[in-house]
């Protein structure tokens, strides 16, 4: 179930893997094995390095037979986006998200096997929560949304519109913010577990709408979104991407975040 493919790299960190920070690499060990993590990781660190080195860790070596599969990688510099995203930051996201999704020439990303997850999974993914999510003594913003995306979310048409090929992309199959750190003058890029070929609407609706995004600033990825220049088509699949993982996250949230993440879905719909 897409939970597993998309939502499993929203989890807690210590569920699929152990890291060991050094003063110059960063030991990965996995145990989470049930899409290829080593393997997406490994290429990934190998391809962004070949096409586009310093945009993510340099690979040092991996065992990925081992017991548990461990990758050695090179430690970043920076921290953990944290505040505001706006002005130089705003840039700084903006050129790393865009240098991961184009790093890798179109004939070399045909050969990359599709990141895990797809909007149409996950869609199938929200459809079957959505019957029992809705809350009893929800706050009315809660039942408002829950009331709203219903009709939107049983849309027959909504299968054919996410299951039109997009713009493709290399995609980190991985939305959260803690995966981007800053240095003040550039960002760095983290976590390649759930990587792989995908679209550009649906990895810019993956960070834009994840729920660490939002924790941190009100305002979200607003600001790094306006710094894409999408055709109408990648701007219309955008729309349709956003809501779905906007929905996904209402299920998942609980207390104060369900009723901030509700009036996202009611904003977006």
């Amino acid at each position: 179930m897409i939970f597993n493919k998309i939502g499993a790299c929203m989890d807690a960190q210590a569920s699929k893997h152990t890291i060991e920070v050094r003063s110059d690499v960063v030991i990965k060990q996995y145990r989470r094995l049930d899409y290829g993590q080593p393997e997406r990781e490994w290429r990934a660190l190998e391809l962004l390095n070949e096409y586009s080195p310093g945009l993510a860790p340099t690979p040092v070596n991996a065992d990925l037979e081992a017991d548990p599969p461990t990758v050695v990688m090179s430690r970043l510099g920076g921290a953990i986006v944290k505040g505001p995203i706006e002005g130089q930051l705003a840039d700084a996201l903006a050129e790393a998200v865009t240098g991961v999704q184009q790093a890798i020439p179109q004939h070399v990303l045909e050969r990359v096997p599709a990141r895990a997850g797809h909007p149409v999974e996950l869609l199938d993914q929200v459809r079957s929560w959505w019957a029992a999510a809705v809350p009893a003594d929800a706050e009315p913003a809660v039942r408002d949304a829950f009331r709203e995306a219903g009709s939107w979310v049983e849309q027959p048409m909504l299968e054919g519109v996410l299951a039109q090929p997009g713009t493709p992309v290399f995609g980190t199959g991985d939305g959260n913010l803690a995966n981007y750190l800053w240095d003040g003058t550039k960002v760095g890029v983290v976590d390649f577990e759930f990587s792989g070929r995908s679209d550009r609407a649906f990895e810019l609706a993956e960070v834009v709408e994840h729920i660490s995004v939002w924790r941190n600033d009100a305002a979200g990825m607003t600001a790094v979104l306006e710094r894409f220049g999408l055709t109408a088509d990648e701007a219309a699949r955008l729309t349709e991407c956003r809501r779905v993982l906007a929905l996904y996250w209402l299920v998942r949230s609980r207390g104060e975040t369900k009723t901030a993440q509700a009036e996202r879905v009611l904003a977006l719909l």
